[in-house]
């Protein structure tokens, strides 16, 4: 028998209870009132196991899965075609980086060459109209040759040829 540290009730049972981040002895009627009994299940278990998955609607795994490798990369010259593409609608670095919601410092980056990311990529795509993934090429050229720092033909390369 204790006093309840809530609601200041003496010579009751107790038990320790979690209340925000502070342990708390409780009676009995506080944990009931406030709804502090310890979960059975978390109320999103519950939840996702009354309304189960639709069967024609197939669950995406877009982990990182190498068998589903992207056909496309991004443009070699993908500042270039920001930079014309903001500059034909007339607006400054500030203006599109506030039509994307982004800071002026991803504008200015991107545009001087560094490769935004994926989300970004696809923001610029959409607000100037832009094609900022190609389709990418299969053409790999290997140059042997006999300079002074060539290091010679090798098997990979020779592989690669045969491709």
């Amino acid at each position: 028998m204790g006093d309840c540290e809530l609601c200041g009730a003496t010579k009751v049972p107790t038990r320790e209870h979690r209340v925000n981040k502070s342990m708390l002895a409780v009676c009995p009627k506080c944990v009931e009132q406030m709804n502090l009994a310890p979960k059975k299940e978390a109320p999103g278990l519950a939840q996702s196991r009354r309304s189960p998955m639709p069967k024609n609607k197939k669950q995406s795994f877009r982990k990182n899965n190498i068998m589903n490798k992207q056909e496309k990369e991004l443009a070699d010259d993908f500042a270039r075609r920001i930079v014309s593409a903001r500059e034909s609608k007339g607006w400054s670095q500030a203006q599109l980086g506030q039509r994307m919601a982004e800071t002026i410092n991803v504008i200015k980056s991107s545009e001087s060459g560094k490769p935004p990311t994926d989300s970004v990529i696809t923001k610029f795509e959409m607000i100037l109209g832009i094609e900022l993934m190609v389709v990418s090429s299969a053409e790999h050229q290997s140059m042997v040759g006999h300079s002074s720092n060539s290091r010679g033909m090798t098997i990979g390369d020779y592989l690669k040829d045969l491709r």
